[in-house]
């Protein structure tokens, strides 16, 4: 096992793998911009390392600056977390020719999941359902893309390959709109993400957002961890998650995870991962993996019992999964608020200092987060500042619970969105459950209009 980690990310993801490994018996190391100087888990860390300004690109995105703090302060293992480096194989390849463990997937991996086309078709061949659309990338003859959408039939979306985080997309529902579409998002792929290339999909009307967390150790076990529905999004950005997901039958549910424990098995998977589907209709349909830990991963846990960091530190390790299949039992069920700084119906950033900040307790009740009172939100990063996770017997349990929870938040000082997640556990169509992709942005739609 290993002796040292550095955590190679911010926020609440760094403060929850420190505690990792901490229980764990590993010191950490914590690189931090000069912004985040204050940082709780700067402070708690065995060595901080700060490694820029505030800017993303001079600090957390500056892999130079990274790899070199951890040859200074001889960490063995590189975290990263999510979002910043976490799915930049560039970024796992330079730390494993440096000499340290990557706690995550093998480069071909990220490289291959990176790649929605190359990710779809790897599924298709193990098994995985899949979204109709165009076999790969489109062609440049405008015929033959016309001949495609007709075939797969309007509406279409329109996706950049090297996308992702809901960038990079557009529904064409008229073949007259249909060749621009394709060109914009071409250059705005390229643009972005320096990948031209787009794919078409069906595009499904009232889907739900269903993903599968899975673990495959370098031993050729993997097993799945149970579902989370992400339907609650706006803008293609998650606010709220639960698990399991109300009212899809077992049977399919168990069908689907076994298939994606199969495809971790097929392409040689290391390290945790999700799965996601768009569901509709009793159908599952493959639309990306996401080779990191997600945001969401706290409600899988409190189902299964199961930590998935100190699994993927196990994993990097080279060790053999603490579990089989057979022994993850599903219990009870859980929900997570993300807890932004912004307004809570404009989602205008809001940061700042917290002049107040009480968090809720009680049974059931956890929260994520690394902001405290007279904590100073920067204006430079992603807004989320923590995330309140409750679990219960029942889903009813669990929605009393997240009721009380907000209503023992006290945050002062900047907005948050806690009166919108107030507002969703009161609402009829949440309480019911298997609400689509689009509800959120109707609700909100209708609350503006009325």
């Amino acid at each position: 096992m290993f002796k040292k980690i550095l955590i190679a990310n911010r926020g609440e993801i760094a403060l929850r793998v420190q505690r990792a490994c901490r229980e764990m018996g590993i010191q950490t190391v914590v690189v931090y911009s000069e912004a985040d100087r204050e940082a709780k888990y700067v402070r708690l860390a065995d060595e901080a390392v700060c490694i820029g300004p505030a800017p993303s690109a001079q600090s957390y995105l500056h892999m130079p600056a990274i790899i070199s703090a951890a040859e200074v302060t001889d960490a063995e293992a590189i975290h990263p977390g999510y979002g910043f480096l976490s799915e930049n194989a560039d970024f796992a390849e330079r730390v494993e020719k440096s000499g340290f463990a990557f706690i995550g997937p093998r480069p071909d991996s990220i490289r291959l999941m990176g790649d929605k086309v190359s990710a779809k078709q790897s599924m298709i061949r193990s098994g995985v359902p899949c979204v109709p659309g165009s076999e790969g990338a489109l062609p440049d003859d405008p015929r033959e893309i016309t001949r495609i959408a007709r075939s797969v039939g309007y509406p279409v979306i329109i996706k950049a390959a090297g996308g992702g985080g809901g960038r990079g997309m557009r529904v064409v529902h008229t073949e007259a709109a249909l060749l621009n579409a394709v060109t914009m998002t071409r250059s705005e792929a390229g643009a972005a993400f320096g990948n031209p290339a787009v794919y078409m999909e069906k595009f499904l009307l009232q889907p739900r957002h269903i993903e599968i967390q899975v673990l495959a150790d370098t031993h050729g076990n993997a097993l799945w961890l149970g579902e989370r529905d992400c339907s609650m999004q706006r803008r293609h950005q998650k606010i709220l998650e639960e698990a399991p997901a109300p009212g899809i039958p077992r049977r399919l549910i168990e069908r689907i995870g076994a298939r994606c424990a199969d495809a971790c098995k097929k392409i040689s998977y290391r390290g945790a991962g999700t799965f996601e589907f768009l569901y509709e209709n009793g159908e599952f349909y493959f639309i990306e993996m996401n080779t990191r830990v997600q945001v969401e991963h706290p409600v899988t846990e409190l189902i299964t019992g199961i930590d998935i960091v100190v699994e993927q530190i196990r994993i990097a390790a080279g060790e053999k999964l603490t579990v089989r299949q057979r022994g993850v039992q599903f219990n009870g069920h859980a929900i997570e608020c993300r807890v932004n700084a912004e307004d809570p119906y404009k989602f205008t950033p809001s940061p700042g200092r917290i002049t107040t900040w009480h968090t809720p307790g009680g049974p059931g009740v956890r929260v994520d987060s690394h902001a405290y009172t007279n904590y100073f939100v920067p204006p430079n990063y992603d807004s989320m500042i923590g995330k309140i996770i409750v679990h219960g017997a029942t889903r009813e349990q669990a929605i009393a619970r997240m009721r009380i929870a907000l209503s023992e938040m006290v945050v002062d000082g900047i907005q948050t969105n806690i009166p919108l997640h107030r507002e969703l556990m009161v609402d009829a169509r949440f309480i019911e459950g298997g609400t689509s992709i689009h509800y959120l942005e109707e609700y909100l739609a209708a609350r503006h209009q009325g």
